[in-house]
């Protein structure tokens, strides 16, 4: 049995298609917008056989797990820290995304034998779990301290400045990547890391629009 997962942007849209003969595919999950539930769509196309990763594939997408999951750990301070509804909105719709992405990398992980990582940055295989080091970008135990300990205006612009320099660090990653040889030549892997480039990009300019209506 192989599983094929093909990534769609930007809907998040991605399939996972058990071609085993006898074996009923399974349905294509498109993520709602926030607020709205998850619709389950028919395949129309059959999967194709997994190629295998490369090295810096599968480091790119252990480490972007991590790198999503404090991403998430962040925009879920935003409740209780901001009545900004703008910032609420955009953290939220942050959330869903990455959340659904780190689902996707894991699955990606998996299918192709590979060892996954949990949330707290621990890559667990056969011989146990090892620490993830500091991905680009993320931000460092006191910027998280102080981030969690802010409340209102002071929380909203250490949240922007936070997570740009966080999204920053994640086309990094992708540069990284595309310039390793070898590595982003697995199609579904390219699709998702080009998608993750154009959405953090899209996303970075957004925020730096917040930060400079919040000076006026």
């Amino acid at each position: 049995m192989v599983l094929r997962f093909w990534y769609v942007s930007p809907a998040l849209l991605y399939l996972c298609a058990a071609t085993a003969s006898g074996q009923q595919s399974a349905p294509i999950v498109q993520p709602g917008a926030p607020g709205e539930s998850s619709k389950n769509l028919t395949p129309s196309t059959a999967g194709a056989p997994v190629r295998a990763p490369a090295e810096a594939d599968t480091k790119f997408m252990q480490g972007m797990i991590h790198h999503h999951s404090q991403a998430v750990e962040m925009t879920a301070l935003l409740p209780a820290r901001t009545h900004n509804k703008d910032l609420l909105a955009f953290g939220k719709r942050i959330s869903i995304s990455q959340s659904d992405e780190m689902k996707y990398m894991k699955q990606w992980l998996e299918d192709r034998g590979k060892p996954v990582m949990d949330h707290s940055g621990m890559i667990h295989d056969s011989m146990g779990h090892m620490d993830m080091p500091m991905m680009p970008g993320m931000l460092t135990p006191q910027q998280m301290q102080a981030l969690t300990k802010a409340t209102g205006a002071t929380f909203d612009h250490l949240f922007l400045t936070g997570m740009i320099q966080h999204h920053t660090g994640a086309l990094i990653m992708v540069e990284d990547l595309f310039a390793t040889p070898g590595a982003g030549q697995d199609n579904v892997l390219f699709d998702f890391a080009t998608d993750v480039d154009n959405t953090q990009r899209a996303e970075i300019k957004i925020m730096q629009g917040m930060l400079t209506k919040e000076k006026k």
